[in-house]
C-alpha cells in the first residue's frame, strides 16, 4: 500500500531510465544491481512477483545502438537475475523480451530496456487486468530485498 500512495520519481526530469542511477537510494528506486554499463531494476508495474528489467545506461531507443560491452553485460546481467529469481521463487519458465519501439508496446520506447518475468503453470497474472490493477501478493521493497540477498556472489 505504501507504494500506491508514494511516487519515488516525483520532480524528475528527461527520462527516467537515465535518471535512476542518478539517485544512491536503490532501496526507493528498487535498483537491485548496479554493473559498468547497465543495472537490474525491479519492474514497478509487474506481471508476475520479480519481474525485473535490465537497462543500459546509455540513452538509445534500439539495441542496435547498443555497443558490445553494454549488450553482453545486459545478458549477463538477465542470467544473474534468472539465477535469483530461481532461487528466491523457483518459477518453471521465464518470459524474457524487449518492446523496441511504442508500435511495439514499449512504455518508455526512448531508452530501450530487457524484461524478464517469472512464470508458473496455470499462474492467472501474467498481463490479466481487473479494475486496471494486478494483483502482486509481495511487496516490491520485499521482493527487492530478497532477490539482492539472492544475486549471485551475494547481496551487496
Amino acid at each position: 500500500m505504501s507504494y500506491l500512495q508514494s511516487n519515488p520519481t516525483a520532480g524528475a526530469s528527461g527520462c527516467i531510465f537515465c535518471d535512476m542511477p542518478a539517485d544512491p537510494r536503490d532501496a526507493e528506486t528498487l535498483i537491485v544491481r548496479r554493473g559498468a554499463h547497465a543495472y537490474v531494476i525491479l519492474n514497478r508495474y509487474p506481471y508476475n512477483n520479480g519481474h525485473f528489467m535490465v537497462v543500459p545506461y546509455p540513452h538509445v531507443d534500439s539495441p542496435e545502438r547498443l555497443e558490445a560491452a553494454t549488450l553482453t553485460e545486459l545478458m549477463t546481467l538477465l542470467n544473474q537475475g534468472l539465477t535469483a529469481l530461481r532461487a528466491m521463487y523457483n518459477p518453471q519458465a521465464f518470459n524474457i523480451g524487449m518492446n523496441v519501439g511504442a508500435a511495439a508496446g514499449a512504455g518508455i520506447a526512448e531508452h530501450v530496456h530487457l524484461h524478464a518475468v517469472p512464470r508458473w503453470a496455470g499462474d492467472t497474472n501474467f498481463m490479466t487486468v481487473a479494475a486496471g490493477t494486478r494483483v502482486i501478493p509481495e511487496d516490491l521493497r520485499i521482493t527487492w530485498e530478497r532477490m539482492r540477498a539472492a544475486w549471485p556472489g551475494g547481496s551487496l
